[in-house]
């Protein structure tokens, strides 16, 4: 019996998400796998994506019918019975004889033929296990329970019900255990229907959070013009309103922006479109998402990108001689409020890497606020749940430098009168002076951000 497409992509990817510490969602979307048919690729992308959100729950059953502990398994022969597990119990469309016997096959395709006889039979087992997918309230009443359950860390469940509460990680939890919505921005006000996007089969609806987001209900907005030529972008929302708080300079005067860690150029185009006459520098320590950053950049043939610089450079050690007027300090974080688009990050992180990650966020926080202009503003931010990378690093960092906090619902408010804001209740948008954004709750990624300006 051969493998489906999907199947074998989808077996392929995960490995090398395992292997690589590869981001599934580049995978799915590079050279090699965009080829798939529509339906193939959207198969694949619910089999890794499923695979990863469930990956501790799917490992406690496949425990209960294996003759060997899962530590013990080739990960080739692990991700098969994953897979196959997945299919069983989260897609009644697919017959368990499929998927299992697909399974029994990917190993064979691995080169582990001797262990397909294993395959097989630990996947007969569970097949014939009675399964239960929707947690009750009494499998959630606690941490330990809610980790088990919405197949989470323990460590971090617990981390967050410290810090938001049982019932506010629950939110949380259940929101990445979910697909997300794709969120778009219109970079003109007209976009949609000069686009006729409805032509090419997409249905959208209104963002959540502002008026410039649409969210697609159906159909591949990446396949249409509108996409390849730039006019639309996709962004999470909340990436959107963090773009938002960067402000607009006034028209006709030079000023200049600078963006700290670039890529990959989402709200450094945001910024560019908000700000038609500043002049832009893009900044990003590797070389080859430099250059992704500029390819993409490039696409958008605009007069926007046309004034975007972008400068190869470490965000600690900034090659630059003129102050800027703003300055977005978009600082590489843990990624925790991205887990329902990027799940194989709760596999990773560590207690250590909370503690490591706060020491590079404020070097990079100095080394950008010695590049703010007087009177001029920085903003702070992360795609991070955890205080310990933003609030703790920001209290830090003012405490070293004659910056003053200012409060983000100021901002908000002039967001919401400029008609650009529809979230209605902006009290749910700030913890604090802090923006801060919450799966579950806001119809978006979880960020945080914070504005800086010089005394």
């Amino acid at each position: 019996m051969s493998v489906s497409p999907a199947r074998a992509a989808a077996f392929d990817i995960l490995l090398r998400v395992e292997r690589e510490s590869s981001y599934a969602s580049d995978l799915l979307h590079s050279p090699v796998h965009e080829r798939l048919s529509t339906p193939d690729h959207a198969l694949a992308t619910e089999l890794v994506m499923g695979v990863l959100r469930w990956r501790s729950r799917l490992d406690a059953e496949i425990a209960t019918a294996s003759s060997q502990p899962l530590s013990k398994l080739d990960l080739e022969i692990l991700i098969a019975l994953r897979l196959a597990l997945y299919q069983f119990l989260w897609l009644d469309r697919v017959p368990q004889r499929a998927a299992l016997h697909e399974s029994v096959e990917l190993v064979k395709r691995a080169r582990k033929r001797s262990a397909a006889p294993f395959v097989n039979a630990v996947l007969r087992k569970l097949s014939a296990a009675p399964h239960a997918n929707n947690p009750t309230s009494a499998e959630t009443a606690s941490p330990e329970s809610l980790a088990r359950t919405l197949a989470h860390p323990a460590w971090l469940v617990e981390h967050w019900t410290r810090e938001y509460g049982l019932s506010a990680t629950r939110q949380i939890c259940h929101h990445n255990q979910s697909i997300p919505a794709t969120a778009i921005r219109l970079r003109t006000p007209t976009a949609e229907e000069e686009e006729q996007l409805h032509e090419e089969g997409i249905t959208l609806a209104p963002g959540g959070l502002l008026t410039s987001a649409r969210r697609v209900l159906s159909g591949d907005i990446t396949k249409t013009h509108a996409f390849r030529a730039g006019h639309i972008v996709i962004q999470d929302e909340a990436s959107q309103l963090v773009a938002a708080l960067v402000g607009s300079t006034v028209p006709g005067e030079s000023a200049h922006i600078l963006d700290c860690c670039a890529a990959p150029g989402g709200k450094t185009l945001a910024i560019a479109d908000r700000n038609p006459s500043a002049a832009i520098t893009a900044v990003e320590l590797h070389p080859h998402r430099a250059r992704l950053l500029q390819k993409r950049l490039g696409t958008h043939q605009s007069q926007s990108a046309a004034r975007i610089q972008i400068v190869t450079a470490d965000a600690l050690h900034l090659p630059l001689s003129r102050p800027f007027d703003r300055v977005l300090a978009d600082v590489p974080c843990s990624g925790t409020g991205t887990l329902a688009r990027n799940p194989e990050i709760k596999w990773r992180l560590t207690v250590d890497d909370l503690a490591e990650l706060p020491q590079r966020q404020l070097a990079i926080l100095r080394s950008a606020l010695a590049q703010v202009a007087p009177k001029g503003r920085l903003i702070y931010s992360t795609c991070s749940l955890e205080k310990e990378e933003n609030e703790n690093v920001v209290e830090q960092a003012l405490s070293e430098n004659s910056f003053r906090l200012l409060d983000c619902r100021t901002e908000l408010d002039r967001l919401k009168a400029a008609g650009e804001l529809t979230w209605p209740d902006l009290a749910s948008l700030t913890r604090g002076p802090y923006l801060r954004t919450s799966p579950g709750l806001h119809p978006c990624d979880g960020f945080f951000a914070a504005i800086l300006e010089r005394c």
